[in-house]
């Protein structure tokens, strides 16, 4: 159980989590198009950390600017992530409670992608894929070899615990060594990488010429419009805010073209299947750019 304090933000110094002792470093140029302008949006997440989130003037992605290194959010994810996520909620949320959660989630997905999803589909990486019970519940549904990454100890073993091969570290670091999948998945995921763009280059090499890639994000444009302020939608588990134009910028800058596009009960998700294709550069349109700022202004003097 946890023990819950008179307030949330109560719960959360209690952690005794400071992220302005951890080592940082500055992310230029813009991960989406590679420009160096950037637009400050605000200087604390929802927990109430003192982390500096910014957009790319010239595409809108959104970021922690300056962000932990992968080694200080490697300790963060082994002993900060699901303590802080607990207490937030007020609820005990660990390697053991969330797998009735993912049930659920997974077979929702295994839905979405099912018209997409043959015979010749035979393994899947997931990546992010936590305890492994989305991974397991593919494996079920299509019988799949598969292998798993994410970067909590605890996590994996719970994931090899369930017959899964799983790799305990950041996918930005993995050598797939030559290696094939006809099945991506990138489950809840893409928002927490260090470095988008260059995970998804490497899926795509790593990905067969058959292959289907599951990815979903969180849409930080429509988060920052319900929860009506920026600084509630900034996490710092979230290196990346993503929205519907950047995320499928970046997804045809590394050679993915989706085919399929859905937005999940909970209005904040959107989900796609995409499949491999060449490599385009395209941005975001300007007038999208303008206006989502101009939304953000709108949002912060509401606030």
């Amino acid at each position: 159980m946890i023990a819950l304090a008179e307030t949330r933000q109560q719960r959360i110094q209690a952690l005794g989590f400071d992220p302005s002792t951890q080592p940082k470093e500055d992310y230029l140029p813009c991960n989406c198009c590679g420009a160096d302008r950037w637009v400050i949006l605000t200087h604390q997440d929802r927990y109430g950390y003192p982390v500096q989130a910014t957009a790319c003037n010239d595409c809108g992605l959104t970021m922690l600017n300056p962000r932990m290194t992968a080694e200080a959010y490697g300790s963060f994810y082994a002993s900060t992530y699901r303590p802080l996520v607990s207490a937030y909620h007020g609820r005990l949320i660990d390697a053991k409670t969330i797998q009735g959660e993912q049930v659920p989630y997974a077979q929702a997905f295994i839905e979405f992608a099912r018209p997409f999803i043959t015979e010749a589909h035979q393994t899947l990486l997931d990546v992010g894929g936590s305890t492994g019970v989305v991974a397991r519940e593919f494996m079920k549904c299509f019988d799949l070899k598969t292998t798993l990454i994410d970067p909590a100890p605890a996590e994996t073993a719970e994931a090899e615990s369930l017959g899964i091969e799983s790799i305990t570290g950041f996918v930005e670091d993995w050598d797939a060594k030559g290696r094939k999948f006809d099945i991506i998945g990138l489950f809840q995921t893409i928002d927490h990488l260090l470095d988008v763009s260059t995970t998804l280059t490497k899926l795509r090499q790593v990905i067969s010429d058959h292959g289907i890639f599951l990815v979903d994000i969180v849409d930080f444009r429509a988060a920052m419009l319900r929860n009506g302020s920026v600084e509630d939608a900034v996490k710092i588990d979230h290196v990346y805010s993503l929205t519907q134009e950047t995320a499928e910028a970046m997804f045809a800058r590394a050679g993915f073209r989706w085919v399929r596009k859905g937005y999940s009960a909970d209005h904040l998700h959107v989900s796609y299947a995409c499949v491999p294709t060449e490599a385009t550069f395209i941005m975001p349109d300007p007038t999208w750019v303008t206006e989502y700022f101009r939304e953000i202004r709108q949002v912060q003097n509401i606030k």
